[in-house]
């Protein structure tokens, strides 16, 4: 899964989960040692907010069907106001923390596209399909507690992965 904060406080949070994660159930063998007849653990990547979406998010809208996890905080850490900015740093990184989501879940159709006057030679290359699996989790604040509520989540979910698979 992709793990997608959108604040660079958060930038080690993907890579820890991700030796957490893969480390603890890439295993092909039971608790017992036997052979699995089926495949285990997840591939689990990402980076914050805009960097994967300059990096990674074409995949992830247009091609391999990847579930995504969002993760926003309210009230930003370090906030930059510049002078004759209508909106601010956060609000802006805000704005594309609800907008991937929305893309995931309800894609673009070549009709928008064409409302939109996109020259009609790049509509396939802009067209995705929507219904695509993504969480979203808004805290609202970063402080020590929010973290350990975070981590909690995932350690969670390799716990209980691991517990099904065997």
């Amino acid at each position: 899964s992709a793990i997608l904060p959108y604040s660079q406080a958060l930038e080690k949070l993907a890579p820890h989960i991700q030796q957490v994660s893969m480390e603890s159930n890439g295993k092909g063998v039971s608790i017992d040692g036997l052979p699995l007849p089926f495949e285990t653990g997840e591939i689990d990547f990402g980076e914050p907010g805009t960097n994967g979406q300059h990096s990674f998010y074409q995949l992830i809208h247009q091609g391999r069907v990847i579930p995504c996890d969002f993760i926003g905080v309210v009230k930003s850490q370090q906030p930059v106001y510049l002078k004759g900015e209508v909106v601010n740093n956060h609000d802006e990184l805000m704005s594309n923390f609800f907008a991937q989501p929305d893309a995931l879940a309800y894609g673009k159709t070549p009709e928008q596209l064409k409302k939109e006057n996109v020259s009609e030679h790049l509509i396939p290359h802009k067209t995705f399909t929507g219904n695509r699996p993504s969480l979203s989790i808004l805290l609202p604040t970063l402080d020590a507690y929010r973290i350990g509520q975070l981590l909690a989540i995932y350690e969670h979910r390799v716990a209980v992965q691991g517990f099904i698979w065997g």
